[in-house]
């Protein structure tokens, strides 16, 4: 009954399929319909992160029938399961952003259980929302199967005054309130039309900057990440993808064949090009470790340092998620990207075929518009910068997309904060002076614990016309809607005894994102001092459950936040079990 193209006896699925041991665990598999052929075929886990959470997730339940029929079409037996999201947009500003970062290991964790316990071959995985993209990547690296990913697509733009817009608007609008530049009624319109479909975040915000990797790190097929959530012709993506990933099984190209340290590398050139988020600088890290690839926050930097940002996307930019699908998507800019030979084509791809050979088939130009040409790009480095020093010894990070030369140099004494919700007060009191440095400490993965996104702070900033005139470092989070000089991830963080956690108000604090420098005019000795004098980190609500765990074995930032020691560790291997 097997299918010649693939080896069954060399699949895990062939623990609960294969010989009489085996017979109660077929009489389930015949309960729900599946035929003695299917039972002989590859398995394939397709994973979602559908729920009614979000319309970033929305749709993914329906984009899964598609694939499944891809799967079938190749030869294989689909099976569907779920597993969570946390949506950040809708956690954002309050203590439910906690869960978020946490969020992204658990969709990991599920996915590799749930694989692992039914045996399943390989693994199509369809994600919508921030954290869920990276979980569901890491999966697929952690259990080194044959896996195709897919991005769930981008929600619409909503159509105001003339103008489209996201929902970074309203975050920024909801400062304008604040500020008496808006009224709330203005604020309740805006409210109505911002996000009109199904689909994630809709500028290069986390989960497209993350949706981008996926088609440049070799995960997903050409082009599937760009078409708009709502847009049905998505579906030829999904069949292709179920097609592929029984073309990955017969080949044996497994997730870490995809995943290498070149294939990283290429993702950060195009986060940088793009104006991508600096989430990306977490994530990367993270599904590195997966693999057992050293690839950290400083080398992401580096890359992004010589990397040409010529892709015109929100929020440093113009465009939105659909206006770069139209001109040809992630592939155009991978080309483009290619001319200055910063991209190794060499790598495999959830194709079977190599980047290269893949770019050889794309015919669209850049457009000069959204995609700008590699040799005319609006900024000579890319849009993502990485920054070091006295107050980050273990790195930090900062998007400065969409800012001149000019605005990357700042400043000025610090005014700190012990926590987000005591740095919106303040904003939203307008008890600050132009020209600070806010300092938002405590909020990294350890002590905030999970490392917050502090978005509602820095949207309220430039909704207050702010934005430009101050600078906020945190050991926590921004999200990809930042816009202004926003500094995260600063390590290490304050509840590891990090610099800081030292800080007073009034030191002078200095960004330099064209030199990569993030410093306080403090002497080694009075930091020392001041460590001597520091009382430890501080005690937070968070003493049971997941959040507590997610805290007390999560690392630095650097290395991406993670809670196990990845393959460097492993010695067992899932597909030769």
């Amino acid at each position: 009954m097997t299918n010649a193209r693939f080896d069954k006896s060399k699949l895990p699925s062939r623990h609960v399929t294969e010989g009489p041991a085996r017979a109660p665990h077929r009489s389930y598999f015949y309960a729900m319909g599946i035929t003695e052929e299917e039972i002989h075929q590859p398995w394939v886990g397709v994973a979602t992160c559908w729920n009614e959470a979000a319309p970033c997730n929305i749709a993914l339940n329906r984009q899964a029938q598609i694939v499944k029929h891809g799967v079938k079409k190749g030869g294989g037996t689909p099976r569907e399961f779920t597993t969570i999201t946390v949506t950040d947009g809708i956690a954002m500003g309050h203590e439910g952003m906690r869960s978020s970062l946490a969020s992204r290991d658990a969709i990991a964790d599920t996915v590799e259980l749930t694989m692992r316990g039914h045996c399943y071959d390989a693994l199509v995985g369809l994600a919508g929302c921030d954290k869920s993209l990276p979980g569901m990547m890491m999966a697929m690296i952690r259990l080194n199967v044959p896996s195709v990913f897919i991005y769930g697509g981008s929600i619409l733009p909503g159509r105001y005054m003339g103008q489209d817009i996201t929902v970074q608007d309203m975050f920024e609008a909801v400062g304008k309130v604040q500020a008496g530049t808006m009224s709330e009624a203005e604020l309740e319109i805006m409210e109505r039309i911002a996000c009109p479909s199904s689909g994630a975040c809709g500028a290069q915000y986390t989960a497209n900057t993350m949706a981008c990797v996926s088609e440049a790190i070799g995960l997903a097929l050409m082009n599937s990440s760009g078409a708009p959530a709502p847009y049905e012709s998505r579906d030829q993506y999904g069949e292709a993808s179920g097609v592929a990933v029984m073309n990955l099984i017969e080949k044996n190209i497994r997730a870490r064949d995809v995943v290498t340290l070149k294939s990283l590398q290429n993702a950060a050139r195009v986060v940088a090009c793009t104006g991508g988020s600096t989430n990306a600088a977490l994530h990367l890290p993270a599904m590195a470790n997966e693999a057992g690839i050293d690839f950290d926050l400083f080398d992401v930097a580096d890359i992004m340092r010589d990397t040409p940002y010529f892709v015109d996307l929100r929020p440093g930019g113009k465009y939105v998620a659909k206006d770069l699908y139209e001109v040809g998507g992630v592939p155009v800019v991978m080309k483009e990207l290619a001319k200055t030979g910063l991209l190794h084509l060499d790598c495999m791809t959830a194709s079977g075929r190599t980047l290269g050979e893949e770019l050889d088939d794309i015919r669209g130009e850049a457009d000069g518009r959204v995609i700008h040409t590699v040799a005319a790009p609006i900024t000579r480095t890319g849009g993502v910068v990485g920054l070091k020093g006295n107050l980050a010894p273990d790195g930090a990070i900062v998007k400065v997309a969409g800012m001149t030369e000019a605005e990357q140099v700042f400043t000025g004494p610090a005014r700190v904060f012990e926590c987000e919700e005591d740095a919106f007060a303040a904003v939203k009191a307008r008890d600050y002076r132009e020209g600070e440095v806010i300092v938002i400490r405590n909020e990294g993965p350890a002590g905030g614990p999970g490392m917050r996104e502090m978005l509602a702070t820095t949207a309220a900033l430039s909704g207050q016309g702010m934005g430009k005139k101050m600078a906020l470092i945190t050991d926590g989070r921004f999200s990809g809607a930042t816009r202004g000089f926003c500094v995260g991830h600063v390590g290490p963080e304050a509840a590891h005894g990090g610099p800081i956690a030292l800080l007073e108000n009034g030191d002078i604090i200095t960004l330099n994102a064209l030199t990569g420098e993030l410093s306080v005019n403090l002497t080694d000795a009075e930091l020392a001092a001041r460590r001597a004098e520091w009382k430890g980190p501080r005690k937070t609500a968070y003493t049971s459950g997941a959040v507590h765990k997610f805290a007390r074995l999560v690392g630095g930032a650097r290395w991406g936040a993670v809670t196990h020691p990845g393959a460097r560790a492993e010695s067992h291997v899932y597909m030769d079990q």
